[in-house]
């Protein structure tokens, strides 16, 4: 059963702290571990067991997740649980990360009698402190079903996609209609802005008239919320959508608007904003346009 499994969790960033506390709050025995010791000590005063490094994760875990920011990382830190794994362990890529190096790590796990399953995610940290993850699975049925579970009581969905890779190439599917949907949105306020228009009255009229997506329904009014903590850093963002232009060469699909937004989140990082919240692109938009992105309060 799910709650006889002891956890091991490496990587508690943003989206891994909440993780592991909804993990700890449930009653499960994790042994946790981070580089950064001030990350650490906070889950162990929650109750979570510090290890030394990845091996000592695995030496008291039977299933461990992984949330890192880049394939190398992944790949580098998920050799070093091998080293204390115990065969039939399996292991939970919460990264996103690129197919190859999936499929790669996959059968370098399995070499050693154990599993991996990737689930990349949505929802950000907000979503991992508030069990409203949306976990986008790759991997074989066996291991994907022990954890399951597991990614039952961390989040509101979870679908299956197929073998190792697909759970990525998934995940960088919604990751390039939301950042495309951001985008264009603002260029499209811009365009308002650039006008003379109120762009309160031009997002009414938007909504109303079918042009809306998920960007403009929920989130523009961060538009408002200049440096806000990154609970999504641009930085990361580049990192995804050059995952993306990968994934389109390999499978030789064309997608010369990933490689515009792809070009846009480099331009935010050489501005200096990588370190910033996603949110913050409406800045590079402003900058490139010569103009300020301004949206009055709703009437009530």
């Amino acid at each position: 059963m799910a709650e006889q499994e002891r956890i091991g969790f490496i990587g508690l960033g943003n989206i891994g702290s909440g993780m592991c506390a909804n993990l700890l709050a449930e009653g499960f025995a994790v042994r946790a571990f981070d580089i950064d010791e001030r990350r650490l000590a906070s889950q162990v005063s929650s109750g979570a067991h510090p290890a030394r490094g990845p091996a000592d994760v695995a030496s008291g875990s039977d299933v461990t997740f992984l949330s890192l920011p880049t394939p190398e990382i992944m790949s580098a830190v998920a050799r070093q649980w091998l080293e204390g794994a115990a065969a039939g362990s399996v292991l939970v890529d919460l990264t996103t990360n690129a197919p190859t190096t999936v499929r790669h790590i996959g059968a370098v796990v399995a070499a050693k009698g154990c599993q991996l399953v990737e689930a990349p995610l949505t929802g950000g940290a907000p979503g991992a402190r508030n069990r409203q993850l949306v976990f986008i699975v790759g991997g074989d049925e066996g291991p994907v079903a022990r954890v399951r579970p597991l990614l039952d009581r961390l989040g509101r969905a979870t679908f299956h996609l197929g073998g190792l890779g697909c759970g990525n190439v998934g995940k960088l599917v919604n990751s390039l209609m939301a950042f495309t949907s951001m985008w264009v949105s603002l260029e499209g306020l811009a365009m308002a802005a650039g006008n003379g228009i109120d762009l309160r009255t031009v997002l009414e009229m938007v909504r109303t008239s079918g042009g809306a997506n998920s960007y403009l329904d929920r989130r523009v009014e961060e538009i408002a919320e200049r440096g806000r903590h990154p609970d999504f850093a641009m930085e990361l963002a580049a990192k995804d959508a050059g995952l993306m232009l990968e994934v389109g060469r390999e499978a030789g699909i064309p997608l010369p608007v990933a490689s515009a937004v792809h070009q846009m989140l480099v331009f935010a990082k050489a501005q200096g904003l990588g370190g910033h919240d996603i949110s913050d692109l409406v800045e590079v938009m402003e900058r490139a346009a010569g103009l300020r992105l301004e949206l009055r309060a709703p009437e009530d």
